[in-house]
């Protein structure tokens, strides 16, 4: 009787599972920031010295990104990116060891996610202006996040930093 019962329960369990709705942050909408999801090693592109290891997570059923950024010198930071359905855009919040936050939007732009905000003091000599950031899939499972600088709100840019991100490999 016990053996029935568990089996019955059972039955229901994946009959309820199966009839589930899907999770509400599923789709390509949600997933187009997913190849920047992983442990990583990051270096400034063209160099083989180290910067910072990075902890990409995607949280929240779907809806959220989280960046855990170690530099390997100096203080971190992170970031917690999303989708909103009621724009179309994706929106990132950067929080790091200097006070204030950064707020950027954006989206997939052929195949990249490109992001902009407003940045107080992170172009040269210490400017206020715009930052983009586009984080693109290079060297098959590598990642690059290239950042721009704009003092004239975007009508020229010019490279502020540009990293590549490698799997990070196992110590």
């Amino acid at each position: 009787m016990i053996a029935q019962i568990a089996s019955l329960l059972l039955a229901q369990a994946s009959a309820a599972q199966a009839s589930a709705p899907p999770p509400p942050c599923a789709g390509e909408a949600y997933a187009a920031f997913d190849f920047w999801v992983g442990e990583w090693d990051v270096y400034p592109n063209g160099r083989e010295v180290q910067v910072a290891r990075s902890r990409i997570e995607r949280l929240y059923g779907g809806c959220a990104i989280r960046e855990n950024w170690m530099p390997l010198r100096g203080a971190g930071g992170g970031s917690l990116s999303g989708f909103d359905p009621a724009t179309g855009r994706w929106h990132q919040s950067w929080i790091g060891a200097v006070p204030g936050v950064v707020r950027f939007e954006g989206g997939p732009v052929d195949g990249k996610m490109v992001l902009t905000g407003w940045w107080s003091g992170a172009g040269p000599n210490g400017a206020d202006g715009l930052t983009r950031m586009t984080y693109s899939v290079v060297e098959g499972d590598a990642v690059r996040q290239l950042g721009e600088f704009s003092a004239d709100h975007g009508l020229t840019w010019q490279p502020s930093f540009d990293f590549i991100y490698r799997p990070r490999q196992a110590d």
